[in-house]
């Protein structure tokens, strides 16, 4: 008999462990090769200690001359709140009342409930792992309240079903909390919500709304975007105050030839300045084939590798080139991915009520929730390594 300490058994016993592991794992290739660690975590903070240049205390002197005087290293404190990472499973009571005699039922239902919510928590990971923190899933272009749509820069950030918050001004519009994404047009970038608009969702507007998902407006991972965007600070401090902090960039001009001499120059130039070998490049379709067009016009073989966690993916001169629904269109990224940790207080966890169970009842309503949970935040130890190519088309 399925019983509610049978479920509960269940979720933790059963699908915590697999839950957890395909979170980690299967993410996201370049997630997969991210270290994941439990250090320098301090309350709801991470606080970490990064050495920046190199020790002072080197010379070359006579056999009988002084020794070079100590320089020690240099450090900075970058600080990070750790972001509460959330993904939410309903079961109504008449599902679990009509499973009683039925195991197979529940089971069924339960391994519905945990794809559902593995396939939105993996897409929402990666997404915050390519966001600035900000949490915005895109700018709006028009607006046509008649049909409850709009249309929108981009929507790869986006996907039937998803619950969003929008702001006008900077404040919530409370008219429009919790609106569902209901239709997407693709090939149009054209988006339908299941509630009518505000009455100052309009054209003339639109520049002052911006979109986020439910409840996490600036409260997302402190991902790429956040690395290579404009904010004047990252992890706490000034980037005018350290130039370690800012990521090197570059433009391709229209009158630049890109070729296999222009990429290893930005390779050659990033390894120069910081010392870092780069292991990952990140790609949008239109980039990632300009590289294979680029090989191929050298008649070579294009390589491949199997990454972490059995992704294959083409390589460029033995480095891994990733394909990403969220990278910038015309853009790569050059990285080091050891560069790269994930802070977290613990690792996913389901959300547990003051009598340890983890199916708690809705308030009101005949269903049980049940929410996993996760701390984290992602810190880069060296912007200044990492690299950005722009323009490409």
């Amino acid at each position: 008999m399925i019983t509610m300490t049978t479920a509960q058994a269940a979720l933790k016993d059963l699908y915590l462990g697999a839950l957890s592991n395909q979170l980690n794992t299967d993410t996201d290739p370049l997630l997969n090769v991210i270290n994941h660690t439990s250090s320098n975590v301090y309350g709801r903070n991470v606080i970490k200690l990064v050495p920046y240049g190199m020790n002072a205390g080197i010379s070359a002197g006579l056999e009988t001359g002084t020794l070079p005087d100590a320089g020690g290293n240099q450090y900075l404190n970058f600080t990070t709140s750790l972001k509460n990472l959330y993904g939410t499973i309903e079961i109504s009571d008449k599902a679990i009342r009509a499973s009683n005699s039925d195991k197979g039922a529940f089971v069924n239902l339960l391994n519905a409930e945990m794809e559902s919510l593995l396939y939105s928590s993996k897409f929402n990971l990666a997404r915050m792992l390519f966001g600035d923190g900000t949490g915005q899933l895109f700018t709006i272009s028009t607006v046509t309240p008649a049909t409850k749509t709009l249309v929108v820069d981009n929507v790869y950030n986006i996907m039937e079903g998803m619950i969003v918050d929008f702001y006008y001004n900077g404040a919530i519009d409370k008219s429009m909390q919790g609106a569902k994404i209901v239709e997407i047009d693709r090939v149009g970038k054209k988006v339908v919500f299941d509630m009518a608009f505000s009455t100052t969702l309009t054209d003339a507007n639109k520049a002052n709304y911006k979109v986020y998902l439910q409840n996490s407006k600036d409260q997302e991972l402190t991902g790429l975007g956040a690395i290579f965007g404009d904010s004047s600070t990252l992890y706490g401090l000034a980037r005018a105050d350290y130039s370690c902090l800012t990521p090197y960039t570059k433009a391709k001009k229209s009158t630049d030839t890109f070729n296999e001499e222009f990429v290893q120059t930005i390779i050659d130039d990033l390894e120069f300045c910081s010392g870092n070998p780069i292991d990952t490049i990140l790609a949008d379709t239109t980039a990632r084939g300009k590289l294979v067009t680029l090989m191929s016009g050298y008649r070579r073989n294009t390589d491949f590798t199997n990454l972490k966690g059995g992704t294959m993916t083409m390589t460029y001169n033995g480095i891994p080139v990733l394909k990403n629904r969220f990278a910038s269109g015309g853009e790569m990224l050059f990285l080091n991915s050891k560069d790269f940790e994930m802070h977290q207080l613990c690792d996913w966890e389901w959300l547990t009520n003051e009598d340890g169970s983890i199916l708690k009842q809705k308030e009101n309503y005949a269903i049980f929730q049940a929410t996993l949970v996760k701390y984290a935040d992602l810190i880069c130890n060296k912007p200044s390594g990492q690299g950005k190519l722009t323009g490409i088309s």
